[in-house]
């Protein structure tokens, strides 16, 4: 029997490779060299909380009812029984306490998202921070923005089917959003919510969106995001071997392969961990969405925690233009804001490509050290998403703290703007220091520990020289110089370009390094297309 299957398996194999390039794809796919620092993992962690996300999903499908049809509970939760409530938020209870293990799987899949949505966040602020945005990579740089914004879509969809107050206090909001945009706010909200708020269609459009038309999408964009990954080859940081036109790392199979499934099987457990024993969403304290009704301490998921934290900082200001309200209370924090920071995640890559006037395929990592302006944005960006998502949960800080609303909520607005700009000082200062201290360490060496006193009784710390592997990560890096200012008379757009890059690239510290040691350098961050040399893949 074992050799029938084999012989036809063989067979099977031998046809379709006659009609097909499989074993030169295979070939050369399970070569592949794969880079093994850790930082490298957090883009399969987004990975498998998706795979668990679509496992755990498709099983909540089948006991899933997304009607807002009324009926009166009978389910085991008795503090609710006799109680008119929506199918949809029936349906939550009925798998949270009939269906054996729905509890389990249905907290499962609230925690995988937000590992999803947490694991690409982080993943983008690694290829961010390290400069993996870079030509030739832009391209998947705007495919991963969009796979977070389309996670941020999908969750909020999947929070707000259960139909429980907490999930349609935060349905209200978005009707409020869509209402606040000018001139076609109120068809488009009549238009989703088919008629006046709480309309009876939108869970079901919801559950669709939810189940179907974004998880497509991200299927797809993850698609193509592996493969151009693959085609593209990985970055890396600089090291020993390790250049601007090759890539050293371990090959696909066996080792990659071992490590990359012990991993997902890692993050499938903690996911269950964490479902079995950290509560989530427990709509059944909550209770059912009534629309005159709101819970106090209602806090969204962390990811749109930003929206309500702007929400609650904006002055209370609106308009009436031409028989319109423009409520810039809402639309300035709610639509403005995420569609200016979309639109800045989408661009910078190209931003920083003219600021530099850089045409040069990139393939070693950046030191965030060794760009500290960059760096510093990056800083800033994180404190100030850090300021709306505290803003938004202003209410609770208010109790714990025992401070007004009013003053926390001066003291954010305050915040908003002074915290990123110090964070961005700061954190160009301390990347300057560090590059000093790479200096100090390339003149000096490294400190042993022991100290010695000479005859004249001075007392001196022992150094020895920094070793081959050491000397390479630090003089590795490829910086640009500022371009030359072309004087008061060229066009506008030039003198801000120069200026920017002065801005960017101007503050820089120089590593002591031989005309030798000068010469390997460049030839090691040389253009692989403009060298003529071609990519080479080295496992080991």
């Amino acid at each position: 029997m074992r050799g029938w299957v084999r012989q036809a398996g063989f067979r099977a194999y031998v046809a379709t490779d006659r009609r097909s390039p499989v074993s030169e794809l295979s070939a050369r796919l399970l070569r592949k060299a794969f880079p093994d620092h850790w930082s490298f993992l957090l883009g399969e962690i987004a990975l498998y909380s998706f795979v668990v996300l679509v496992l755990t999903g498709s099983y909540l499908t089948l006991y899933f009812d997304p009607s807002l049809a009324e009926v009166p509970y009978s389910g085991s939760y008795e503090p609710l029984r006799g109680l008119l409530v929506s199918k949809a938020y029936e349906s939550t209870l009925h798998i949270s306490f009939d269906v054996r293990g729905g509890l389990l799987i249905r907290q499962m899949h609230h925690w995988s998202a937000l590992v999803f949505v947490a694991a690409i966040g982080v993943h983008m602020m690694r290829v961010f921070f390290t400069g993996a945005f870079r030509r030739p990579r832009e391209l998947n740089w705007s495919i991963g923005v969009t796979l977070f914004l389309l996670s941020l879509l999908e969750g909020f969809c999947g929070y707000s089917l259960p139909d429980d107050l907490l999930s349609g206090t935060g349905l209200r909001t978005a009707n409020s959003i869509v209402l606040s945009i000018p001139v076609v706010g109120t068809y488009l909200s009549f238009l989703l919510w088919d008629g006046p708020f709480p309309g009876t269609a939108i869970d079901r459009r919801l559950y669709i969106v939810h189940v179907l038309f974004v998880p497509g999408a991200l299927l797809a964009l993850i698609t193509v995001h592996l493969i151009l990954v693959v085609y593209l080859k990985h970055t890396q940081w600089a090291g020993r071997g390790k250049t601007n036109r090759n890539v050293v790392g371990q090959p696909m199979f066996p080792s990659f392969t071992a490590k990359s499934a012990g991993l997902s099987l890692m993050v499938a457990g903690v996911t269950a961990l964490l479902g079995g024993l950290a509560q989530i969403n427990p709509v059944w304290l909550f209770g059912p969405y009534v629309p005159d009704q709101v819970s106090t301490d209602a806090q969204p998921d962390w990811y749109v925690g930003f929206l309500e934290g702007a929400l609650r900082l904006m002055p209370g200001i609106e308009w009436n233009v031409a028989g319109h309200t423009v409520m810039w209370n809402v639309l300035l924090p709610a639509v403005v804001l995420p569609a200016l920071l979309f639109v800045l995640l989408y661009m910078y890559p190209f931003f920083e490509r003219w600021v530099t006037g850089d045409l040069v395929e990139h393939h070693l990592c950046d030191r965030p050290r060794d760009r500290p302006t960059r760096t510093g944005l990056g800083v800033a960006g994180i404190a100030w998403y850090a300021v709306l998502l505290m803003a938004g949960g202003n209410d609770v800080l208010t109790v714990w703290f025992g401070v007004s609303v009013d003053v926390l909520t001066w003291i954010f607005r305050v915040a908003l703007f002074v915290l990123p700009v110090l964070s961005f000082l700061v954190t160009k200062r301390v990347c300057l220091a560090l590059q000093r201290h790479d200096r100090h360490l390339l003149e000096e060496g490294e400190e042993t520990g022991e100290v010695y006193q000479d005859l004249a009784g001075g007392i001196s710390e022992q150094h020895e020289p920094l070793g081959p592997e050491q000397r390479y990560k630090l003089l590795v890096r490829d910086i640009p110089q500022p371009l030359e200012h072309p004087g008061r008379r060229a066009p506008w757009r030039s003198r801000i370009q120069a200026s920017l890059s002065s801005w960017y690239y101007g503050d820089r510290v120089d590593m002591p390094a031989t005309a030798e040691e000068r010469l390997q350098v460049s030839s090691r961050i040389a253009d692989p297309v403009a060298g003529g040399v071609g990519d080479e893949e080295e496992t080991g």
